[in-house]
């Protein structure tokens, strides 16, 4: 699995593309990474897939 890798998400707030750099450390983790956008927060929740590929859920700040 890669150190560091960069990730592509879609602000819940704004809709925007935005690349944020994840990395095997964030495994199993969730975090508030803010939109370089609309400077909203945003819940990052770092997880694997079957394949063992890391998977990044966003979420809205507000989302249970």
């Amino acid at each position: 699995m890669e150190l560091l890798h960069e990730e592509k998400i879609c602000c819940p707030y704004c809709n925007e593309v935005i690349v944020i750099v994840v990395g095997s450390e964030d495994l199993d983790q969730e975090y508030i990474e803010d939109c370089s956008v609309c400077c909203q927060p945003i819940r990052v929740q770092v997880t694997t897939n079957i394949n063992d590929e890391l998977m990044v859920i966003t979420y809205n700040e507000n989302d249970a």
